[in-house]
């Protein structure tokens, strides 16, 4: 997952949060904090080791792909390649992963639907269909692709059964573990890109692909007993307790920049407004944040791949390497930093870039007053020591655990966490002394919420509100002549968007319709998701807020909620 889940897997990527990717390397690393990792737990007898039981299958199934494959490129265009796919790969793998022969199934009827699914086991639908179908497309009168894509076809099944949790899709040259989705406004799968890994000889990523998919994480008497859900709940709750931390880093990172750039023998003009009341305590706390928030957004934007450009040569991404966040973001976790202030300086130089834009380093223009000289009007022009951004950085992108670092993951780092950031942020006040160029945060519980009226709302009132006010108007959208205008013509508005977390929530409900619209699929693929999501923020998402504070976080969350995080 280079550039997407960590540096130590190639061919898997992770969506959403179901299984994230502090979770599949304790897996692979064989946490032994976690359950379910010892040689008995996968039917091992005691003294054989997983790795040996692992290293046996990976070269059965090496020698299996270069059969299919060489099979595969003979293969004439009038088979469909479904027996092929199935009887040449895919039913040795998953016989290597302990489920012995998978057999048939009959088709699933829920409410009214059919759902082809080719295969079960147990509990877990197994859609196996060929080589040569796209996962996220159908494929007119081919059986399990017809009438929705076979990962629609299954996400589909899995949201509307009661008695199934999990299950897989592949098409021998992808894999995907999905799970019951429908409480989530996001996709969320871990996807393996087979091909490349058996190509590529990719052993590591196989590693995981055997001990997340054995057949022993799926066995249980009710679904909700597997491992599989024992791992997700895990990570969840691990995510939380994160996040807790998370809320001190962001108070430690406050106070690093405020004292920072107070005690900079260089910073005299800034101090000398702040002496003579040119600018308030606040307004010097409010500018600070707003550099928190350019953090924030540069955090999530390289994680997904927003930032630099993707249609770049190597050499500009190796030139915007240099400038990147994520250069800072390793430092901090590896040094304390000195007095000097080369690293704020390089970093000025990336925000002036993201305001005009610089194709030399693949930097988009943003045009927003966040990353505009006006948002940092009092701190333009001050420096930096190492050591304060360091650890300012190092307070938002880790968690401490243990005496260990966690890194934070801004990848998939959701409204909900952004939320509880800014939930956080109302609760501090400054707290400062120009002459002594000392600077704190203290909490005054509950003052800046009763003052501007901001509360937090919960994800379970969210949808609640979400069911009874938008759904019965996309309903009666879905009735018109031209739906897809319809939807498109309706105006959300929060009178007190905050963070943006209901806005977005709302943003994410109108999509998916649209995308039904657009594609004729009950559980539309990823990529016409993500452009009705562009679409909806365009025409009918409207926020207003009395903290400015909040409308430009608000603004952040839904330019990086709407744009394609590949």
């Amino acid at each position: 997952m280079r550039g997407k889940t960590g540096d130590i897997f190639t061919t898997i990527r992770t969506e959403g949060a179901l299984l994230p990717a502090e979770i599949l390397r304790r897996i692979v690393e064989g946490d032994r904090k976690l359950e379910g990792l010892d040689p008995e737990s996968y039917h091992l007898e005691k003294s054989e080791k997983i790795n040996e039981a692992v290293n046996r299958a990976w070269f059965r199934c090496l020698g299996a792909w270069r059969t299919f494959r060489a099979a595969a490129e003979k293969l004439p265009d009038s088979d469909t390649g479904t027996t092929l796919t199935r009887e040449r790969w895919l039913l040795i793998l998953f016989h290597e992963l302990g489920y012995g022969r998978l057999l048939a199934a009959k088709a699933q009827e829920i409410g009214g639907n059919t759902y082809p699914i080719s295969h079960v086991w147990h509990h877990t639908p197994i859609h196996l269909v060929s080589f040569r179908q796209d996962l996220d497309r159908r494929t007119p009168g081919v059986a399990g692709a017809a009438r929705l894509s076979p990962h629609s076809l299954v996400q589909g099944f899995l949201n509307r059964s009661e008695n199934h949790l999990w299950g897989v899709v592949s098409n021998g040259f992808r894999l995907r573990i999905l799970r019951d989705n429908i409480s989530l406004t996001r996709q969320a799968y871990v996807d393996f890109d087979l091909e490349a890994l058996m190509e590529s000889e990719i052993y590591t990523d196989f590693v995981l692909l055997y001990l997340l998919l054995h057949q022993s994480r799926l066995e249980a008497e009710k679904p909700e007993e597997c491992r599989l859900e024992k791992w997700s709940r895990e990570a969840q709750d691990r995510g939380t307790r994160a996040l807790d931390r998370l809320r001190d880093g962001v108070e430690q990172a406050i106070t690093a920049l405020g004292q920072g750039f107070l005690a900079h023998p260089e910073n005299t003009a800034l101090r000398r407004t702040l002496q003579t009341g040119t600018i308030s305590p606040l307004g010097y706390y409010q500018q600070l944040l707003r550099l928190i928030y350019r953090f924030i957004f540069l955090f999530v934007a390289e994680d997904r791949g927003l930032i630099p450009l993707s249609d770049i040569s190597a050499d500009v991404r190796k030139r915007y390497a240099f400038y990147a966040i994520a250069r800072l973001r390793r430092l901090a976790g590896r040094r304390r930093g000195t007095r000097h202030g080369d690293l704020y300086a390089g970093l000025r130089v990336t925000f002036a870039c993201l305001e005009k834009g610089e194709p030399s380093l693949g930097i988009p223009a943003l045009n927003g007053f966040l990353f505009s000289p006006e948002a940092l009007l009092d701190l333009k022009g001050c420096n930096l020591a190492n050591d304060a951004l360091l650890s300012a950085i190092r307070g938002l992108c880790y968690t401490e655990e243990n005496r260990l670092l966690r890194p934070v993951d801004y990848r998939n780092l959701g409204t909900e966490e952004l939320g509880s950031v800014y939930e956080s942020l109302l609760e501090l006040h400054p707290e400062l002394n120009a002459d002594a160029f000392t600077f704190a945060l203290k909490t005054y519980a509950g003052s800046e919420r009763k003052t501007t009226g901001s509360y937090y709302t919960h994800p379970s009132l969210i949808r609640c509100l979400l069911d009874s006010a938008l759904e019965p108007l996309l309903d009666e959208a879905m009735k018109k002549a031209d739906p897809e205008e319809a939807i498109l013509s309706l105006k959300f508005v929060d009178p007190a968007c905050g963070s943006g977390h209901f806005l977005i929530a709302a943003a994410h409900r109108i999509a998916k319709r649209l995308a039904v619209v657009r594609t004729g699929e009950g559980e539309p693929p990823l990529e016409a998701l993500r452009e009705a999501l562009r679409d909806v923020v365009a025409n009918c998402i409207y926020g207003v807020d009395i903290n400015p504070l909040a409308v430009e976080l608000c603004k952040v969350a839904l330019w990086l909620e709407s744009l394609d995080p590949r």
